[in-house]
């Protein structure tokens, strides 16, 4: 499981910059909702062999200084909390700036590692004036500029020096099922029910619930391990933004996960939060099942299974093909249909198609409906194979692979689909020269 590394700071002191860095090429996983002020950037990296996920505390626009200063100190406390190690960026061009020395005074309560980031130094006059810095407490400044990279690299020995060695999870063949989703959408209830005790503490708190533990379910000739969190957490200390926790909790369990089964409260809807956790697993491409619980507790009146489906499935777009079942884990409705869906959903993951069947249905399918030309240049696939790899990658090899845009890879994707069943798994289409 890899550790978490936590960018805090005010905004505007570059920690979107030094994020997009340190993520290089790899995909950020971010909300794909427009409008949203509070996005969570979250992306993965890797130093000198050393891999960890990096999550950016940044997006918040606030209305007032009042609020400003509490939501950044909220972050700040959850980053002590939940992540391995913090990055504590400022900028050299502002000096220092006293909601630097609020973030200061609390991060010097911890006793996690803490790296201060002096940003925009990119020259010897800049370097004399990050050294106005140390008076935030801190025994070592790193002097960089988020822009150029000078500087990060020294940053990045020091930080994989001091982060928890990746654990190993023991492979014993047996599916991994993460249960996820945002606080308060009854994960531990769902989790009671099925273990048939009350193994996980559930009250009406959100955040009760902390550091993701395994459980062994054998039932019903299912076996598979349950991955939730576990423990208590004093009421006194649920006072921080839930939607940045959720996502931080999340990270560690999906990482680890074959398959995540995302609980939403029927009550409130498939939120921003609930698509962001999503988008989470399907970018980690895990498998994903959607519990729609409370459904009890809904007026069917104004709300009907089919009308709910139809929209969180524009939510999802152009992901859709993902199982949606409508559960209520208090009265233990539909709850062992969730877990059949999970286990054929991991089978669906782990599934090999023969290259030979293959090329049988899809080369017709490709030939009744070719790829469009572009500039007089016709594509022309020759031939294509499931790649040997931990979640379905389908190749197409071709004469022009650049031609073939987008539209048309979704169209691949879809028929393949169709014809061999991967629902609840993400899958990617390349194009090779043949």
């Amino acid at each position: 499981m890899n550790a978490i590394v936590a960018i805090v700071g005010r905004p505007n002191v570059g920690k979107s910059t030094l994020f997009n860095r340190l993520i290089q090429r790899r995909e950020a996983i971010v909300d794909p909702t427009s409008g949203v002020t509070r996005d969570r950037h979250y992306g993965k990296s890797d130093w000198n062999g050393v891999s960890f996920s990096l999550i950016d505390t940044g997006g918040y626009l606030p209305q007032s200084s009042d609020v400003f200063q509490t939501e950044i100190d909220k972050q700040v406390i959850l980053a002590i909390e939940e992540a391995d190690a913090i990055m504590f960026m400022t900028d050299v061009e502002d000096g220092v700036h006293p909601a630097d020395q609020d973030v200061a005074k609390l991060l010097r309560r911890t006793d996690k590692p803490v790296f201060l980031v002096v940003n925009k130094v990119d020259n010897h006059a800049r370097l004399t004036e990050a050294t106005e810095f140390y008076s935030l407490g801190f025994e070592k400044i790193h002097n960089i500029s988020g822009i150029s990279g000078s500087g990060t690299g020294e940053l990045l020995d020091d930080l994989v020096k001091v982060l928890p060695k990746n654990e190993e999870v023991v492979d014993d063949g047996l599916p991994r099922f993460a249960v996820v989703g945002r606080p308060n959408a009854g994960k531990s209830t769902f989790i009671n029910a099925l273990l048939g005790e009350e193994r996980y503490i559930v009250t009406d708190v959100a955040g009760t619930t902390r550091d993701a533990i395994d459980t062994k379910y054998n039932q019903f000739g299912f076996e598979f391990y349950l991955v939730d969190t576990a423990g208590i957490r004093r009421k006194s200390k649920v006072s921080e933004d839930v939607e940045f926790y959720s996502v931080m909790r999340s990270v560690r369990a999906i990482e680890n996960a074959d398959v995540c089964i995302l609980l939403v409260d029927a009550t409130r809807g498939f939120e921003g939060q609930d698509q962001r956790i999503f988008w989470l697993a399907a970018r980690n491409n895990k498998g994903v099942v959607i519990l729609v619980n409370k459904w009890d507790l809904v007026e069917r009146e104004t709300n009907t299974t089919k009308h709910f489906e139809a929209m969180i499935r524009k939510e999802i777009e152009p992901f859709t093909d993902v199982p949606i079942i409508f559960t209520s884990a208090t009265n233990k409705q539909r709850i062992y249909k969730a877990v059949e869906k999970a286990v054929e959903v991991f089978q669906n993951r782990t599934k090999k198609i023969p290259t030979h069947k293959l090329n049988d249905v899809m080369l017709e399918i490709i030939q009744n409906t070719p790829p469009p030309s572009i500039k007089g240049k016709y594509v022309k696939i020759k031939f294509c194979t499931q790649l040997p790899t931990p979640y379905p990658q389908f190749a197409f090899f071709c004469n022009l692979p650049q031609y073939v845009k987008d539209p048309y890879k979704r169209f691949l994707e879809n028929k393949i689909r169709e014809k061999f069943d991967f629902t609840g798994v993400p899958m990617s289409i390349f194009m090779r020269k043949k």
